[in-house]
């Protein structure tokens, strides 16, 4: 069988059987084309020494250590694979040490800067709605645009009765995401003029009828390119850096001031839908840095005398 083919076969799995995103797959895909052909096609015979050549080479290429490592990520999915389904009966892998990274402290936009650009979204329910969802609940990208209505909380007549959302977040996995107050009354405006958002003919209306957020386009749904040249028009409105004012950054924001009001490291993981709670402890960093600039400005004996 083919390297092509085997490939195939790996992805088939991670959708079928762990229900990765088709985002995810493609960087597979990606990632085991570019070792494929550094192997001269033949990467399912790749020996330890050969993966190790191709780190070596990634980097000799000028890509960033996180790339690397992600790279080599795949490749271990795709050998474990080849392991299990009995095509080999080793793990070339195994003793490769991947490149070291260091995950960068989130530049987090402060709560007057939200407040701003809040503010800036003006009459622009739409607008208004997508920022406070991206900040009220923490929604990465993906998860906001392809917001289905019926993940919604459930109303009777104009109250809502319950206030968590749905989301179905990386490999499928669902969570519930409470809302708070200033959330759920943009929510109630957009959905109170969202039909006049829909596509004008039957086709384009039917694939865009079920989600949140439609569009005239072929997802039904607007898109996470549009979503991000609309932070950055309104970062613009409201005199911030449209480079610090990504959906990201408003994911960063929403939990870093949980942590800042009290919440629990755990409670903040589960919220944000990571699977490691390594992920959720870089919050932690910026909390320290607050904690030392205190001591300094704070403490008698930090003080010159």
């Amino acid at each position: 069988m083919s390297d092509r083919a085997r490939i195939e076969a790996f992805l088939e799995m991670m959708s079928a059987e762990r229900g990765a995103a088709a985002n995810t797959l493609d960087a597979y895909a990606r990632d085991l084309a570019d070792a494929s052909e550094f192997c001269a096609g033949d990467l399912s015979g790749a020996t330890g020494r050969d993966l190790a050549a191709w780190q070596a080479d990634l980097s000799a290429r000028g890509m960033a250590a996180s790339t690397s490592a992600r790279k080599l990520s795949a490749a271990r999915r795709f050998f474990r694979f080849l392991f299990e389904e009995g095509d080999r009966k080793d793990d070339p892998t195994a003793r490769i040490d991947g490149p070291k990274t260091s995950r960068e402290v989130p530049d987090v936009l402060s709560r007057e800067e939200l407040g701003q650009l809040i503010n800036a979204c003006g009459e622009d329910l739409r607008l208004k709605c997508l920022v406070e969802l991206l900040y009220g609940a923490g929604l990465r990208a993906s998860e906001l645009v392809s917001l289905t209505l019926g993940s919604l909380p459930r109303r009777k007549g104009a109250r809502w009765v319950t206030q968590d959302i749905i989301i179905r977040g990386k490999g499928g996995k669902e969570r519930l995401c409470p809302l708070g107050g200033p959330a759920l009354t943009s929510l109630s405006d957009w959905l109170a003029v969202r039909e006049d958002s829909l596509p004008a003919g039957s086709l384009a209306r039917g694939r865009a009828e079920p989600f949140l957020f439609p569009s005239r386009g072929k997802q039904g749904h607007l898109t996470r390119r549009r979503l991000g040249q609309m932070l950055d028009t309104l970062a613009l409105a409201a005199n911030l850096n449209p480079a610090r004012v990504h959906p990201h950054a408003l994911r960063h924001a929403y939990a870093t001031h949980l942590l800042q009001g009290g919440a629990d490291l755990r409670s903040v993981q589960t919220l944000l839908g990571h699977a490691d709670i390594a992920t959720t402890q870089i919050y932690t960093h910026v909390l320290t840095d607050e904690l030392a600039e205190l001591l300094e400005t704070s403490h008698p004996l930090a003080r010159p005398g």
